[in-house]
């Protein structure tokens, strides 16, 4: 078979994948195309965490697979977790021959599932698409590489860079297209996390609201270094998990967050404030493979001068808010031209009445 031939089947294996976008967490997104005779005959991805992984089910509608080629986003599992090793299922099956985009980064994969493909004499191939597939999954495969996840940024400015009126008024600056636009943001994250002082400003809500389509609603996180959190947020009324991180490890403070539903974790603190890089690394350890941010100046400051942030993601508004309106960070140490931080633009895209930047830290 061609190469041409093995990226249009790796390619639709990607597409597949991608239909898993919004449930699998916190495992990789993954598909698979099984071909036989240049025909393909059965595909599959993983649809949701303790579901059958991409192969099993491809396999499953597949029939006779004997002598067929697999296409797989991520290098087959060789472990017993909630599912049994897919590398396994592929042998058993009878297929000759395994073409993946890349090695999982996961320590209890990492390579093994290759090698038994190959010691049962499955011609393997691996690279093919590999910077497509690594797009796909970047929040599990930095957590597996680096024990930190992937974090984006989200911030809506007007054309003269305000992101709220003096008095905190925002709603709103952005138009509906570009809202519906962070909620798709918002379901394919793991975590939504933001300051303290935005849950006092804004009594926001955190979740995803999308009509008809399935997402596991993320993970709310609130930075609280001393907590202020009142027991009357809107999100603790809310399913899904609300996280308060705090410094201050005073049990009548936290009481009655926990009683509210909240869950409240004591984490290291720096010059009496959460350590961001710790909050990072315990995220990690929560498997939280993807962080979106919507906070406010302070703790985007900060962000940005410890490059904690993968994506920097600002949806500008063609209309003006004045002299007297709030901006995107509180930098007030860069007093000249050369101190300001430089940032790449990767794209633009107009989204509705607005534009869509997609900056990263240069």
């Amino acid at each position: 078979m061609s190469h041409l031939q093995d990226a249009v089947f790796m390619a639709q294996a990607i597409k597949l994948a991608n239909k898993g976008r919004y449930t699998t967490d916190p495992n990789p997104r993954v598909g698979c195309v099984i071909v036989k005779n240049n025909r393909v005959i059965a595909e599959g991805w993983h649809q949701r965490t303790g579901q059958g992984h991409a192969e099993v089910i491809a396999l499953q509608n597949a029939g006779d697979a004997s002598g067929a080629t697999a296409y797989v986003t991520l290098e087959p599992c060789s472990h017993h977790g909630k599912t049994p090793p897919c590398c396994e299922a592929l042998i058993q099956a009878g297929i000759k021959r395994v073409v993946v985009t890349m090695q999982d980064p996961n320590p209890l994969v990492a390579g093994q599932g290759l090698q038994k493909l190959r010691k049962a004499g499955v011609r393997v191939e691996c690279g093919l698409l590999e910077q497509d597939a690594r797009a796909l999954n970047r929040g599990f495969i930095k957590r597996m590489e680096t024990g930190k996840p992937w974090v984006v940024s989200k911030m809506a400015m007007s054309f003269d860079g305000r992101t709220a009126m003096a008095s905190g008024e925002s709603k709103w600056i952005t138009s509906p297209e570009s809202r519906a636009d962070v909620h798709r943001l918002r379901a394919e994250s793991s975590v939504i996390l933001t300051g303290i002082n935005t849950v006092l400003a804004d009594d926001p809500s955190l979740n995803v609201r999308l009509e008809n389509i399935e997402v596991l609603q993320p993970v709310r996180v609130v930075l609280d270094s001393s907590l202020q959190m009142p027991v009357t947020a809107k999100m603790l009324k809310l399913p899904g998990r609300t996280l308060v991180l705090t410094c201050t490890t005073d049990q009548s403070k936290q009481q009655p967050l926990i009683e509210a539903g909240a869950e409240v974790f004591c984490l290291p603190e720096e010059d009496g404030r959460l350590n961001l890089n710790e909050v990072m690394l315990f995220l990690a350890k929560q498997q939280i493979n993807q962080v979106m941010v919507e906070a406010g100046a302070t703790l985007n400051s900060v962000l940005l001068q410890m490059n904690l942030v993968d994506d920097w993601l600002v949806y500008m508004a063609p209309c003006i808010l004045g002299a007297g309106g709030r901006g995107l960070f509180n930098l007030s140490e860069i007093q000249i031209m050369g101190d300001k931080i430089q940032l790449k633009i990767v794209n633009t895209r107009q989204i509705g009445p607005d534009i869509k930047f997609h900056f990263v830290a240069k």
